[in-house]
């Protein structure tokens, strides 16, 4: 059983876990996932990236939406509960070396899992910019965290209540445009928004990684749900991800 050991409602429907699981923290790297499962007896096991993770103090932290029927069960958990599975680290690691300059775009919960993409790139010696987006100040999360790693920050909304009021497409092609273009992009978030990351940084030829961990089912590779179409070849997001060339992705 893994206990859980800090609790946070980051807004509304969106929590943080803080989970004791220290093999597992002992083990992962940056864009690698977990299969959580609440009962032993019943119900199903979900796919959540690790946001974050102590190696030395054996914990995990994962943040999720509470948008169906397990992840509204599992907000109701509290510290001092317990989890019956929690199996990890899965998927492969996001590709780390040192590039130069990395500019990191989170849109909404997806700023979650890009958190440890970005301790990674800095611990590489990179420099790092962030770019971080949400419809509005309410569902901007991790901010506090990336402004104390992030070399330069970037926070947008859209509707101007946090930050700027635009979409982080639009200092990405600034970033692209300028005399020091990135040496590559990483974008993490709603489908749409990593889709339109990718046309804006291809003109340039500026490699960009995306994560297309939300569309992953029983992350072993035996539900076929998460197939898609990299380059014309057929991959599974679980087993071949869940991070891909932006570029390939059909």
């Amino acid at each position: 059983m893994y206990k859980i050991l800090e609790k946070r409602q980051l807004s509304n429907d969106v929590f943080y876990f803080n989970l004791d699981a220290k093999e597992i923290a002992q083990n992962r790297k940056a864009g690698q996932f977990v299969l959580i499962q609440i009962d032993l007896d019943y119900g199903e096991r979900i796919p959540l990236t690790i946001a974050d993770a102590n190696a030395e103090e054996g914990w995990i932290a994962i943040v999720f939406q509470a948008v169906g029927a397990t992840t509204l069960k599992l907000s109701t958990k509290n510290v001092g509960d317990s989890l019956a599975v929690l199996l990890g680290p899965l998927g492969r690691p996001t590709h780390i070396e040192k590039k130069g300059t990395v500019v990191c775009v989170g849109g909404g919960i997806g700023v979650a899992p890009l958190h440890p993409i970005v301790q990674a790139h800095k611990k590489a010696g990179n420099k790092v910019i962030v770019i971080m987006g949400a419809r509005n100040k309410d569902l901007l999360i991790f901010e506090k965290e990336m402004r104390e790693l992030a070399d330069e920050i970037y926070v947008l909304t859209d509707d101007g209540s946090n930050g700027n009021k635009g979409l982080v497409t639009e200092p990405l092609k600034m970033l692209c445009e300028s005399q020091t273009p990135p040496d590559e992009v990483v974008a993490i978030g709603p489908p749409i928004m990593m889709k339109f990351c990718a046309l804006t940084t291809k003109p340039f030829n500026v490699p960009t990684t995306v994560s297309l961990n939300t569309i992953m089912i029983d992350g072993t590779g035996m539900c076929g749900g998460c197939r898609v179409t990299i380059g014309g070849k057929t991959k599974f997001v679980c087993v071949d991800g869940p991070e891909f060339d932006g570029h390939q992705v059909d």
